[in-house]
């Protein structure tokens, strides 16, 4: 299966990997990056809480929201990471890590 990516603009930043695999853009999280993940996954835990209309169904829709938050989360996290790598965002502290 060919996962390669061709963007439609030419990235502004150093490249360092023009198709990362999963394993190296989830390593590559920043602090910034779980900090971000950690928010949104709390304030939809809260929102999913405070959504619950009735006592019965805040326990339940608390753990939707939270599970939408943590996979959304999850996904822009990643989005970040993974533009840094192909250098679509500013990446100064991943070049001068994976400098060769």
């Amino acid at each position: 299966m060919n996962t390669d990516i061709t963007a439609s603009t030419n990235p502004e930043y150093p490249v360092i990997d023009r198709n990362p695999p999963f394993t190296t853009v989830v390593g590559n999280f920043s602090t910034l990056d779980y900090f971000r993940f950690a928010t949104i996954t709390g304030v939809s835990v809260t929102v999913g809480y405070l959504s619950g209309i009735k006592p019965g169904i805040r326990g339940p829709s608390m753990v939707t929201g939270g599970l939408i938050g943590l996979m959304g989360g999850f996904m822009y996290a990643y989005q970040n990471s993974a533009g840094r790598l192909m250098g679509f965002f500013p990446n100064d502290n991943e070049v001068a890590r994976y400098k060769k």
